[in-house]
């Protein structure tokens, strides 16, 4: 059973505990499944991935396993995938400089020597470490933490069984060899240190650090910065390692696709029933869960994909969890920088660095993340340093998509949606002030400010946009501080520590209740390692009982 918000990780899990046998409800809270990987057509004619907007990271094995294509998923992936236009003011009428990068390596190396020809032949190296340390993470992402518990306190048995949960770490070990202190200093150094000791172009750091950024409130300056850098470059799709796409449809359609793989082999899938509770037995044991109607279902576990803050501090009976356990929940980390722009416009944005043709038909470097405010890796701290004080930041971070450049389902004709990934803003304003609706459209008004100055005349292509703060994708989504990993990916709070030390392992102190979401093991991102792991872990505790 699982239970509040069953996004993508809760799908999958149930998708597989069906598979092994094991009866399974699925309860969402929403009017549509997949937690924050929904599509939602807020404005008229015009479809948008809500929240999660592209795909890089789903582990390849869900999508075999599950038949995803056999149930519709269809991706358009994309090349080139990262756009990068400078502001270049008096540049006696040229046009500005932009970078642009693909799967081509020699494209790639011109493009970047416009700025250092050194970082150009640098650049082939960086990409081949790390897809070096990403080949070493992968096996980590694919099982359950060593069950530290078990093999200090456990049974004979028990400790014999969790030695092979060492297999992991052993074999990432034999991948970085010898370089295994240089692929260290890159998980716990900062992202700038890392690149700085690749490259000297300010436009390529800026752009490469994005990723060690996006989603956290952390700045290309602060040590560990470098591992949520290498969470972002370790995906592939169809075979293609590093590569991002966007699904045809919109997110909704990936959450649709593992939702109908799980409904054929017999799941049950329930929307717009929230659970109000976990049921527990007298001798200390999960029984169910009540819905806020007042039914009560029966279950010998639950898996929750919501937050552990939300599984823990809210749906559990405090009297069966241990206190320390509830103060280390109560104490996660969940700042969120992310405000989530949803655009509809009437025209493709035109960029002073890339001119559109005079059809206006969607070019290459359409289809890319676009990174705006991106010149230089100080525009990011400063932007950073801005949300400390409580301020949206002067000048955001902006990751531009455009995934109608690929996808002319999700709009009508002519038309395309955009999607604004910007940062930073706090939780909370200045004094304590709260956002509202005044506070939310005077921030978008400044974002899109920031887009007139790289595409002049986007302002009026705005059909009708949807704009959600960390307080609205907390309240629509159920992401704790509207982080979209459900806590930080720092190193404090990840294998493990993932939630906390010692519950690492998806089980909870509270004996049938099971996490499977972003906030256990290997965190966030459309991944589904969570609910793989998980539904394996479940079925060989079923199994034992």
């Amino acid at each position: 059973m699982l239970f509040q918000h069953p996004g993508h990780n809760g799908l999958v899990a149930a998708a597989y505990l069906q598979r092994f046998g094991v009866n399974t409800a699925v309860f969402e809270r929403r009017h549509v499944i997949g937690g924050a990987a929904v599509t939602e057509e807020i404005i008229p004619g015009f479809k948008f991935s809500r929240a999660s907007y592209l795909l890089s990271l789903l582990r390849p094995q869900i999508f075999s396993e599950l038949e995803l294509k056999k149930h519709g998923l269809r991706l358009h992936l994309r090349n080139p995938y990262s756009f990068t236009p400078m502001l270049e003011e008096g540049a006696g009428g040229k046009v500005p400089r932009s970078l642009l990068l693909g799967t081509n390596m020699a494209e790639n190396q011109k493009q970047i020597a416009q700025f250092s020809r050194k970082d150009a032949q640098a650049f082939p190296k960086y990409e081949a470490f790390m897809d070096r340390l990403a080949l070493a993470i992968d096996p980590l992402l694919d099982s359950a933490p060593v069950d530290l518990e078990a093999f200090q306190r456990g049974s004979l048995l028990q400790r014999l069984k969790s030695l092979s949960t060492l297999k992991p770490l052993w074999q990432a070990g034999c991948i970085l060899g010898a370089q295994l202190p240089l692929y260290y200093q890159v998980l716990t150094a900062s992202a700038a240190k890392v690149l700085d000791q690749w490259f000297e172009s300010e436009p390529l750091k800026a752009t490469l650090a994005t990723d060690a950024v996006i989603g956290a409130m952390t700045n290309p300056y602060i040590p560990g910065s470098g591992y949520v850098l290498l969470h972002h470059v370790m995906g592939s799709l169809e075979g293609i390692r590093g590569a991002w796409g966007y699904v045809q449809g919109g997110m909704g359609a990936l959450s649709d696709a593992i939702a109908s793989s799980a409904t054929a082999h017999g799941v049950s899938i329930f929307t717009e029933k929230t659970v109000a509770k976990v049921q527990v037995s007298s001798g200390g044991r999960v029984q169910g869960v009540v819905l806020q109607d007042g039914s009560e279902v029966r279950s010998k576990v639950v898996l929750s994909n919501a937050s552990p803050q939300i599984t823990f501090l809210k749906l559990t009976p405090q009297e069966w969890l241990p206190e320390e356990f509830v103060e280390r929940i109560a104490q996660l980390d969940t700042q969120s920088p992310v405000t989530k722009i949803n655009v509809a416009v009437n025209r493709l944005p035109d960029f002073l660095a890339a001119p559109n043709t005079p059809r206006g038909q969607p070019l290459p470097h359409h289809q890319c993340s676009i990174h705006l405010n991106c010149e230089d890796t100080l525009l990011v701290h400063r932007a950073f340093e801005d949300a400390l004080d409580g301020l949206p930041s002067k000048r955001p971070l902006i990751e531009l998509c455009i995934p109608s450049s690929l996808d002319p389902t999700l709009a009508p004709p002519g038309c395309h949606v955009v999607s604004l990934f910007t940062q930073y803003t706090p939780y909370t304003l200045a004094g304590g002030k709260a956002w509202d609706e005044q506070q939310r459209n005077a921030y978008a008004d400044r974002v899109f400010d920031c887009i007139e100055a790289y595409a002049p005349g986007f302002k009026g292509s705005v059909v009708g946009r949807d704009i959600l703060t960390p307080p609205d994708l907390e309240r629509v989504f159920g992401l704790p501080g509207g982080n979209v990993f459900h806590c930080a990916m720092s190193l404090d709070q990840l294998y493990f520590a993932r939630p906390v030390p010692l519950h690492s392992g998806y089980r909870s102190p509270l004996r049938g209740l099971y996490l499977c979401g972003s906030g256990a093991h290997p965190g966030g991102g459309v991944m589904g390692a969570a609910g793989r792991n998980a539904a394996h872990v479940v079925f060989r505790d079923l199994r034992s009982m």
